[in-house]
């Protein structure tokens, strides 16, 4: 056992408990609350969903897994593409799909088994397409840093950018330079200190803060009531295949939280119960107006440097992210932050996201003296960042992102090389 202060099932008392879930809270709070401001979705919705979505998913893990899931990054493009072309209800129903395909693999890990998904999705690919994920963004990273937003223009300001350079840094410090539980929260406090500089510079309007009530109930989205419920090919293609990086992601998080806690979480509670957890956290979310789901690798992190495993600090955290949801007050301040803050943020976690990919590529030993492994790297890079385009008509194309990682997943497949014992069945 892992020298647990609190093991998986210890329930903490009153006091503790309270603390150590605000603890987990405000770990995942910042990056959770910012996806929605990336994207034009509520960030009440998206703290309510978070709740809502980890408590399902613990149920489904028969309260085994202590994970916290909370907004997923992989999605700000396609959310964006996909509300470009058919508004915000369009992503929420490409969400829906997204889980459904979560589903579909469960189901079939349960009956087959789990090796044959993790040799389908190599690090040759996911690695790539991670990178993708962080550098698509990072022109709207520095854009959003170093810009005004007005109306349909936008013009540069140093003063903004000014406020963007204080929160990078703020991060960067907080990353760096601290080793404790600050050292797990560098995109809350940058944010909290870019904020209270943009404050002193006066680039904040708290007029929505004054006339916000305390209690208010977030913004939800239901389909048929607030959207048409409407499916394209071109909606499915733009968002369905990032659950091949989100899967892998899971996979990894699962691996990495089980070394911690000394078990094992691909068998048991198995692979398929977990993936059809974080699916069903996922569809809940987007069925109300939330982002898609993803477990946190802040809260592993959280995890590691207490040693307190319980779930129900899980769960607590969970509870404490629902009643925040509602917290009319806290919503309207989040509103406020400036664009400047929220793109100095983002310099930084869309670069980590990037730099994610290259560590899975040199903690796989990734040999790119191999041919074949320099070729579909390269070619997802270029179709991934270059926004390549397969149009078939005017309501059905694949871009960009989705269109490298099926085409990463397919030469994987076709070139030769591929060892065929890798695609075994799994079965143990």
């Amino acid at each position: 056992m892992s020298e647990a202060i609190l093991d998986v099932h210890d329930k903490p008392k009153t006091g503790q408990w309270i603390s150590l879930s605000l603890q987990h809270m405000f770990a995942m709070f910042g990056a959770t609350i910012l996806v929605p401001q990336l994207v034009g979705l509520s960030p009440a919705i998206a703290l309510l969903t978070s709740g809502i979505a980890t408590i399902i998913f613990i149920i489904i893990t028969q309260f085994k897994v202590p994970a916290y899931l909370g907004s997923s990054f992989a999605f700000i493009v396609p959310i964006t593409i996909a509300t470009e072309t058919g508004g915000i209800g369009s992503a929420m129903i490409g969400a829906m799909f997204v889980s459904a395909v979560y589903a579909i693999v469960a189901l079939i890990i349960w009956k087959t088994g789990y090796r044959w998904l993790m040799k389908l999705l190599p690090p040759i690919v996911v690695g790539p397409v991670i990178i993708v994920i962080g550098l698509a963004l990072s022109g709207t990273a520095v854009d959003m840093a170093m810009t005004i937003p007005a109306g349909d223009g936008s013009a540069y300001s140093l003063l903004h950018f000014s406020a963007a350079i204080v929160t990078l840094l703020t991060a960067i410090i907080c990353n760096i330079y601290f080793k404790n539980i600050i050292s797990l929260m560098p995109i809350l406090i940058g944010i909290i200190v870019g904020y209270a500089y943009s404050a002193a510079i006066g680039i904040i309007d708290f007029t929505a803060i004054g006339e916000a009530s305390w209690f208010a109930v977030p913004e939800f989205l239901i389909p048929g009531v607030d959207y048409s419920f409407q499916v394209t090919p071109t909606l499915l293609f733009v968002m369905v295949p990032i659950a091949i990086v989100t899967i892998s992601e899971h996979i990894g998080h699962q691996l990495v939280l089980g070394k911690i806690v000394d078990r094992n979480y691909i068998k048991d509670p198995g692979l398929h119960r977990s993936i059809l957890g974080d699916g069903i956290g996922t569809f809940i979310s987007s069925l109300v107006g939330g982002p898609p789901k993803t477990t946190y690798g802040e809260n592993i992190g959280v995890l590691a440097i207490t040693k307190v495993f319980s779930v129900y600090v899980i769960l607590g955290a969970a509870v404490f992210a629902i009643a925040f949801s509602f917290f009319g007050k806290l919503m309207a301040v989040i509103e406020t932050i400036p664009t400047a803050v929220l793109g100095g943020i983002s310099i930084l976690l869309f670069g980590i996201i990037a730099s994610s990919g290259l560590r899975m590529l040199v903690d796989n030993n990734i040999d790119f003296g191999n041919n074949r492994n320099l070729v579909i790297s390269s070619v997802i890079l270029v179709i991934g960042i270059g926004g390549a385009k397969l149009e078939f008509s005017e309501s059905f194309s694949i871009e960009g992102m989705a269109l490298a990682a099926i085409v990463g997943v397919v030469l994987n497949l076709v070139l030769p090389g591929l060892n065929k014992n890798e695609l075994d069945d799994g079965t143990e």
